[in-house]
């Protein structure tokens, strides 16, 4: 095609060539009708999306630019944030730039990944959106293609929809073969029955409901629908009635996850009238992501295993000599020798030869060996022979570690006297003083400080010996290093000190002895915890009164906020929160997500804590994340009792989160009947609407729940208010086809002014 008319039609984009970007291409997706290729832009350093027809290197015939330029035109005017954005045209080769979505599509997504709730909900969520942004506009734009590989994701994870080759403008709209279009394009999954049944009539906006239940079966079960079905089972399945297997939906989902099933439902009824606009699926969808993102996260639980060396000892583990070298010890000529170095007397007319010395595979000499034995003066005799006493093993064992490790101070005596290094380690770090250290050998460990050991040595993990005398509770040999300058506050890998393990595993005399010593009451981890924090963590009741009392800071946070007393409160540790509580920490101190320790006791259901809270002053009525109140967490998560405790202490039972839920709709919508009768008789407001304009009834009509709805409208509960969307509560019902609360509505009075609420403008199938 000539280049001249072909800018005349591309004239309102910006126009990009080859050129433009560099070289190096890498296809991202395909299908029957494109490729799309990811590309870095010379100039701009940005990698972009360029969706190019299925042979880009061929000229474009004239069917090509007509397609491109038509959805190149749809897509320059629906600009919204769940929506690809476009950056202009490709001419050579002939595509349309698109921002690139690094997470790819959701269909290449679901197969390999384990998604959570919250992340599928809020792509389910955010797809209603942009469908019903396209469906909201004039004239409204149908999709007609809605399916997961058309649905991506940026590198956050949030939606934006894209390919709108197939989409119509409704005004625009004309009978077309989407079967067989479809069936090319490999989404026949994705077609409601309507078209296979009557084939030559228009789509309308219900089309993209169909499609979007079965894209909400695809996310929720992680599965592909009508797996192994040929196309000609589909269509007469799907036309019959049939949809996806349920078989997938368990009891084990969570409640909001079994109403997203019932909206599904709804979306892929087989008549098309009763299925729900896009409009109204937003309010669900929203309403649904919303329960899903108010779990309070607990505390990190501080796990410190405890540190050994994983070296064996020789003498218990002959493994160390291989068994060819053990053979090559006892039988060899090397082995005679052995045997006569093992018999040594003080003749001093036996020298061994440098062929007689030689170091075995694995690097295990006769010292090594005679040393695992503890036989102290076959080693002492074998060192007159001029041997090397730092002689190492392949693991880097020296005679002096073996000897410490296996606690021979009168062994480590003799090797030190010969010169022994005391500062050789083996292939970890470990020094012959870390051994001593973890035995709780002090005689060793007062040889080898006397013989240059030093006393702040580190192992691979920055443990020094006075961290391994904390943790084993050797109060003997942690006086002896502070003795010797060892530092009390030398921080190991994770940035503990010795305090912070000492008061970890609860040593009470090494917490004081550490702490008179000068270590840091207030000393950091790398997640900021204190040895406080750690003491609380693990209940060390002694240990956190010593600390308290010698001042440590009971209100320090650490990386997630978290300070002693929220800890305290969600592992339900009553004397300890008493004891902090006394020392002054803070009631209010909010964590990262904003709960205070009484939301945090509340989540938990510790009701002895939260009496405790509240008697000393706590604010029953704090808001934490998204404005919820410890009320909040109760109605949603808690027991009736915990419920009923809170009302007691004055909490206040109207109260909105930032999505104007109150703790009665969270109770209507959890089905928690006992909480609801709790609520009302502590005064909660029945007509209390959220954002979207639901009032508690509106909710247990949408759930079918007859017996709560009896017990709100003996509440006074109005039955006739709108929603933002001018449904009543019984349209909902009628929408849901509950049939108990249909009935029930139905009877009630005054009937005629809820059934006016279906006056001109109501929804046809209503």
């Amino acid at each position: 095609m000539a280049a001249g008319p072909l800018e005349q039609r591309l004239g309102s984009f910006t126009i990009f060539t080859r050129d433009d970007f560099e070289d190096d291409w890498r296809q991202v997706a395909s299908g029957g009708f494109s490729q799309v290729f990811q590309a870095r832009h010379r100039r701009w350093r940005t990698q972009y999306a360029i969706k190019c027809s299925p042979s880009p290197q061929q000229d474009a015939t004239s069917s090509d630019v007509n397609s491109l330029i038509e959805e190149a035109a749809k897509m320059e005017k629906i600009k919204f944030q769940h929506i690809v954005p476009i950056y202009g045209v490709c001419r050579q080769p002939l595509g349309i730039v698109m921002e690139f979505m690094a997470s790819g599509s959701l269909e290449k997504m679901l197969p390999t990944h384990s998604l959570s709730w919250q992340l599928k909900f809020r792509i389910i969520h955010e797809t209603s959106l942009a469908m019903n942004f396209l469906h909201s506009i004039k004239p409204p734009l149908l999709h007609l293609d809605l399916k997961p590989g058309n649905i991506l994701l940026d590198n956050n994870m949030h939606v934006k929809i894209s390919d709108f080759g197939l989409s119509k403008w409704m005004e625009q709209s004309t009978g077309m073969q989407y079967i067989e279009r479809s069936a090319l394009r490999g989404t026949l999954s994705y077609i409601p029955p309507e078209v296979f049944l009557e084939s030559n009539k228009a789509p309308g906006p219900n089309h993209d409901v169909y499609s979007f239940g079965i894209v909400v079966w695809e996310l929720l079960t992680q599965k592909k629908p009508y797996s192994g079905l040929n196309m000609m089972t589909i269509i007469i399945r799907v036309a019959a009635g049939m949809r996806p297997s349920l078989q997938p939906v368990s009891d084990e989902w969570p409640g909001e996850a079994r109403q997203m099933v019932d909206l599904m439902k709804r979306c892929w009824d087989q008549d098309p009238k009763k299925r729900p606009c896009f409009l109204d699926i937003t309010v669900e969808t929203d309403m649904l992501l919303s329960l899903l993102q108010s779990p309070v996260a607990d505390p990190e639980v501080e796990a410190l295993a405890r540190k050994v060396s994983c070296k064996p000892s020789l003498r218990h583990q002959p493994q160390e000599v291989s068994s060819e070298a053990s053979q090559e010890l006892t039988d060899s000529d090397s082995g005679d020798y052995l045997k006569q170095v093992l018999q040594l007397s003080d003749s001093e007319s036996l020298v061994p030869s440098d062929e007689e010395l030689r170091v075995y595979e694995n690097k295990v000499t006769p010292l090594h060996f005679l040393a695992a034995q503890g036989s102290v003066e076959q080693v002492r005799l074998l060192l007159t022979h001029e041997v090397d006493v730092d002689c190492q093993t392949a693991s880097g064992y020296t005679p002096l570690l073996i000897a410490a490790q296996d606690q021979q101070p009168e062994l480590c005596a003799v090797l030190l006297t010969h010169g022994a290094d005391a500062n050789l380690v083996d292939e970890d770090d470990w020094a012959p003083l870390h051994f001593a250290a973890q035995n709780g050998d002090d005689r060793t460990a007062r040889l080898l400080l006397d013989h240059g050991a030093l006393v702040n040595a580190q192992e691979h993990e920055g443990w020094a010996p006075l961290h391994l005398a904390a943790q084993n509770n050797f109060e003997n040999v942690a006086r002896l290093l502070v003795s010797r300058h060892a530092d009390p506050n030398l921080c190991e890998g994770e940035g503990k000190t010795p305090l912070h393990v000492a008061a970890y595993f609860g040593h009470i005399s090494l917490v004081k002895l550490l702490t008179s010593q000068g270590a840091e009451l207030d000393a950091r981890q790398k997640n900021l915890r204190t040895p406080l924090h750690l003491a609380v963590e693990r209940g060390k009741v002694r240990a956190i009164q010593y600390l308290l009392k010698s001042g440590a800071a009971p209100d320090a946070l650490d990386q997630s906020g978290y300070s002693p007393l929220h800890i305290a409160a969600a592992r339900g540790k009553h004397l300890i929160c008493k004891m902090l509580l006394r020392y002054g920490a803070s009631l209010e101190l909010p964590t990262q997500q904003g709960w205070t320790s009484l939301h945090l006791a509340t989540y938990k259901g510790h009701l002895e804590v939260i009496h405790l809270l509240v008697e000393s002053h706590a604010d029953v009525g704090a808001l934490g994340s998204m404005n919820w109140t410890p009320l909040h967490l109760a109605a949603r998560h808690g027991d009736e009792t915990v419920l009923l405790a809170l009302l007691q202490c004055g909490a206040p039972p109207s109260a909105a989160e930032q999505a104007g839920w109150t703790p009665l709709h969270l109770a209507v919508q959890r089905g928690a009947f006992l909480s609801v009768i709790n609520l009302l008789d502590h005064g909660a407001d029945v007509h209390a609407r959220n954002k979207v304009g639901w009032t508690p009834a509106h909710l247990a009509a949408l759930k079918g729940d007859t017996a709560i709805l009896k017990v709100l409208v003996r509440a006074g509960a109005q039955l006739d208010i709108q929603d933002e969307v001018g449904c009543t509560p019984l349209q909902l019902a009628l929408r849901s086809q509950r049939q108990s609360i249909m009935a029930f509505l139905e009877g009630k009075e005054p009937s005629l002014a809820i059934l006016g609420s279906f006056g001109p403008g109501a929804q046809t199938e209503v």
